[in-house]
């Protein structure tokens, strides 16, 4: 080591020191450590290139060929490199690859977190500037974020288990830019249960609507990944769903949401009636047992019915779907009378993507809700409450389908 380059690691010692009882980054601009650090990743490059100069010995064409500076951004500030090229320009070091201008995997995480959360590119880049005196560029930082991309590809062709007791399927519906238009999109979730009780997203897919056909095709895709028997599938109300669900998985018990089918009931009925409409309305789905929720639903029919055909008739003609739950318990029932259980997702996934009003493409999409997902999910680690009782339950009602032991 040359004179001007040796560290006193006395002064060294004594700055560590302080600035480890202030609190301070020991490896960060003006850090006590920064120097080592610098100096052991123009060692590490320099030890790369002299082992890449020495195996093309024997054809004598490449050298040392000057000198090359390099400012690497650390999760503690940025750190100039000096080190040497080859003549040929063929050495591709390890430690720092060529073009690489974020060198610690732990700032990468931090700005992946951050975008997880919401935060846009501009404001993550002032954090950064903040935080660690450093400028991240927009492209940086989307080269970075692109880097789940792989990942999320992974996810989405992921093997599935073989049954699942409830699943749960919904569109959230987004903005997004298209050869400089704007257009909707529909992001479909499928949220199951596994027979352990444990929730988890079964796949995500992006389209340019919701509709019955598109379905099909996500229906498909579970089944080809593995998924070979669902229990109980709980949908809204669009039109066709139930026929994309039977013709893919035919045994699959259909519930509509009862709620759903409410708030599209009072679209048309008068103001001046909905009031006493939902006061006969409610001793239909809460009734206690489905021959008396029929009962009611027919005395429903005789007093309305003149009135408002389109809504007696639209209860009748999905009355097989959205009556399944009578046959459950009250545990059951409350489970899935709604898509309650996924419309709460989608609230979760709306409070981080709520600032992007329109989104570049649908991988911009699709990442931030990938992302959103993945920070949700940390909390489904547990079964269900009382889920020993509702699988036990479910394995009598679908006798042979659920085995349990």
């Amino acid at each position: 080591m040359k004179k001007q380059e040796q560290i006193d690691f006395e002064s060294m010692k004594k700055q560590a020191l302080e600035q480890f009882r202030s609190g301070k980054s020991l490896t960060g601009k003006g850090g006590a450590f920064a120097p080592l650090f610098k100096q052991f990743l123009e060692a590490a490059l320099e030890s790369e290139l002299e082992e890449h100069l020495s195996s093309e010995e024997e054809s004598g064409t490449n050298r040392k060929n000057g000198k090359v500076k390099k400012t690497i951004k650390t999760s503690d500030g940025a750190i100039e490199l000096v080190t040497s090229r080859d003549r040929n320009g063929n050495f591709e070091p390890e430690i720092v690859r060529k073009r690489e201008t974020i060198l610690a995997d732990s700032l990468q995480d931090r700005i992946i977190g951050m975008y997880g959360i919401g935060m846009s590119l501009r404001d993550i880049s002032n954090h950064i500037k903040e935080m660690y005196d450093m400028d991240i560029s927009h492209d940086t930082l989307s080269s970075i974020t692109e880097r789940i991309m792989p990942l999320i590809k992974e996810w989405q062709s992921r093997p599935l288990d073989e049954l699942y007791c409830i699943v749960w399927m919904d569109a959230i519906h987004y903005k997004v830019k298209e050869q400089g238009k704007v257009k909707s999109r529909a992001v479909y979730n499928i949220l199951g249960i596994s027979k352990e009780g444990k929730k988890d997203l079964l796949g995500v897919y992006v389209s340019e609507n919701e509709g019955a056909n598109f379905w099909l095709s996500v229906l498909t895709d579970l089944n080809n990944r593995g998924a070979k028997d669902i229990l109980i599938a709980c949908i809204d109300n669009l039109t066709g769903f139930e026929q994309a669900i039977n013709a893919i998985f035919p045994k699959t018990e259909v519930q509509s949401c009862v709620v759903h089918q409410i708030r599209n009931s009072l679209k048309y009925i008068a103001s001046k009636d909905q009031k006493e409409f939902l006061s006969e309305l409610k001793p239909v789905y809460k009734a206690p047992t489905r021959e008396l929720a029929e009962m009611n639903l027919e005395s429903l029919s005789e007093k309305w019915r003149k009135k408002y055909p389109v809504v007696i008739k639209s209860w009748e003609d999905n009355w097989h779907k959205l009556s399944t739950y009578f046959k459950y318990t009250e545990d059951i029932r409350r489970i899935i009378y709604t898509t309650n259980t996924i419309e709460g997702f989608h609230r979760q996934v709306r409070k981080v993507t709520k600032n992007k009003g329109v989104f570049p493409s649908d991988d911009a999409l699709l990442k931030l809700v990938y992302l959103a997902y993945r920070n949700i999910s940390k909390k489904w680690t547990q079964p269900l409450h009382n889920w020993s009782l509702t699988v036990s339950q479910l394995s009598i009602h679908f006798e042979g389908r659920l085995k349990l032991m």
